[in-house]
């Protein structure tokens, strides 16, 4: 089975981008408008490390969290996004992806979100998107299943690969209680193109998770765990938790399995060098 690996943290490693230069840390969506050069250069170390797949950065950027933080129209803020990724990718062999997560708000009856609502605020990112082609449409860290499928129902209507990637906890269920096997019965029905697991767990614990997965689906498997909890290095630096030839042996027994794999929260460009060197020590 080829492996298709995909980039580490976005957030995070921009805000070390960010740090490195001496610039505020706001919300990462913020930096398309404000710093695009930071943007260009996370989506740079990404291809330079061998990623087959780099997210745009879009992850937090819907109208609610827009209109919160600034007054930048989130249309704006997702096509930017875009067309910088795009742009620094010319001339490389990789795909471009917009990634988006979970809405603040919760769904009804847990919150005042209607289902309607909710689909036309990831609607309008989705369509925001659409003029720079992405090569996929990523969903990742949900941990309400109601509000991924709501998601992947608006996304599918565009005709792009739709990647589905949920938040797991130890006992192996989301924080919302919905079990791989719900992920599974939920979302596969939609014609999303793959599945899977990204951020909260580290990787050895998300290996039991993403092993389920593959017992109990066909789809291609999707696996971005953290790279643990990071560690206070004094002088307001942190260290992630895992480093990565750690993190890469400890995602290896996935490999036989998981078709899309890279790092989530703490994980930058040196783990998805990782990774690639451990997939060919592996004979993968």
């Amino acid at each position: 089975m080829k492996k298709i690996i995909l980039d580490g943290a976005i957030g995070t490693t921009l805000w070390e981008i960010a740090a490195s230069h001496g610039a505020e840390k706001v919300p990462v969506w913020r930096y398309n408008i404000e710093h695009p050069e930071f943007v260009a250069e996370i989506t740079k170390k990404y291809i330079d490390a061998g990623a087959d797949y780099v997210q745009a950065n879009t992850f937090g950027a819907n109208r609610p969290a827009v209109e919160r933080s600034s007054k930048y129209d989130v249309r704006d803020v997702v096509s930017e996004a875009l067309r910088i990724a795009k742009e620094t990718a010319k001339g490389h062999d990789v795909k471009i992806t917009a990634s988006f997560g979970p809405l603040m708000q919760m769904l009804e009856p847990y919150g005042d979100l209607e289902e309607e609502e909710c689909g036309d605020i990831y609607e309008e990112v989705f369509a925001a998107a659409m003029p720079w082609k992405p090569d996929a449409i990523f969903l990742e860290t949900f941990i309400d299943l109601e509000m991924m499928r709501v998601a992947a129902e608006r996304a599918v209507k565009f005709g792009v690969p739709v990647f589905c990637s949920m938040s797991f906890e130890k006992v192996g269920k989301t924080m919302f209680g919905n079990s791989v096997s719900d992920v599974i019965e939920t979302l596969e029905p939609l014609g999303i193109s793959a599945i899977g697991l990204n951020c909260s767990l580290g990787p050895d614990a998300a290996v039991p998770v993403i092993k389920e997965f593959s017992e109990k689906t066909s789809l291609p498997l999707f696996f971005k765990p953290n790279a643990g909890l990071p560690i206070s290095k004094g002088g307001g630096k942190e260290e992630s938790a895992i480093g990565p030839e750690e993190f890469a042996e400890a995602l290896s027994p996935a490999f036989p399995y998981v078709t899309y794999i890279g790092g989530c929260c703490g994980s930058n460009w040196q783990y998805v060098e990782a990774i690639r060197a451990k997939l060919a020590e592996k004979g993968y």
